[in-house]
């Protein structure tokens, strides 16, 4: 089964799941939200229309939640899971907000375009380092001037230590969310085709790719938010 395959097949219970299985739900997408939304606020003050690329973006949650923070943004969702790319549309479609799909996987080119937001959230780590890096290289280059890159993402620990605590720690919380034990089971399958990295091997390689102002903006345990920006004062 393919990483693409195995998030079909929960298209329709993904974004019930999510808060089950990301005990820190809020302040980790609302991290990410946080420092997606100036650029677009400054786009829109600017008289021009907000761009976001959403990498991996599935279902839309994090489209959703940056719609909903600076309206009038306009979207391009990543991901190369059909049902998920349909139930974004038709979550999208619900609030008319403007947006296309592009079937794709991470490690194709990206759409055609200049964003003043590259997001993603719980997608890059299932590429190899390589590729996690490649992929950085271009989500930088995408960017307008101030433009910002924001990973809300799942990382590794920095020792094997630590990786086994982060585990440890995580089915502690979720058990106490109470989610079905099928549930459970579902997600430590999909986890089979994780490749996380550490928060700072990644920031990093954004460095490396040229952004500036390069941090890790939240973390808990294996749940981290991570990006830079751009240099340049914008469009």
């Amino acid at each position: 089964m393919t990483v693409a395959d195995a998030f079909d097949a929960v298209a329709g219970s993904y974004d019930t799941a999510r808060r089950r299985l990301v005990p820190c739900f809020d302040s980790f997408y609302g991290t990410a939200v946080q420092v997606a939304a100036p650029p677009l606020r400054a786009a829109r003050a600017a008289g021009r229309t907000p761009e976001v690329l959403d990498l991996g973006a599935g279902t839309g949650l994090l489209s959703l939640l940056l719609a909903a923070a600076v309206p009038g943004v306009r979207l391009t969702l990543v991901d190369a899971a059909p049902a998920m790319l349909a139930r974004a549309t038709d979550q999208l479609h619900a609030r008319s907000v403007p947006h296309r799909t592009v079937r794709a996987d991470l490690a194709d080119p990206l759409p055609t375009g200049r964003y003043d937001a590259v997001v993603s959230a719980l997608a890059i780590h299932h590429l190899a380092d390589t590729d996690k890096r490649a992929l950085y290289r271009r989500a930088a280059a995408a960017l307008v001037p101030g433009g910002v890159f924001v990973n809300a993402e799942q990382v590794a620990g920095p020792t094997p230590a630590l990786d086994l605590r982060y585990d440890e720690v995580w089915t502690e919380r979720i058990t106490e969310l109470g989610p079905p034990a099928e549930e459970i089971a579902a997600a430590r399958e999909r986890m089979r085709h994780d490749r996380p990295a550490t928060v700072a091997d990644q920031c990093r390689w954004l460095t490396e790719a040229g952004l500036v102002d390069v941090d890790c903006y939240f973390k808990e345990w294996r749940f981290a938010v991570f990006g830079g920006r751009a240099n340049g004062v914008g469009r």
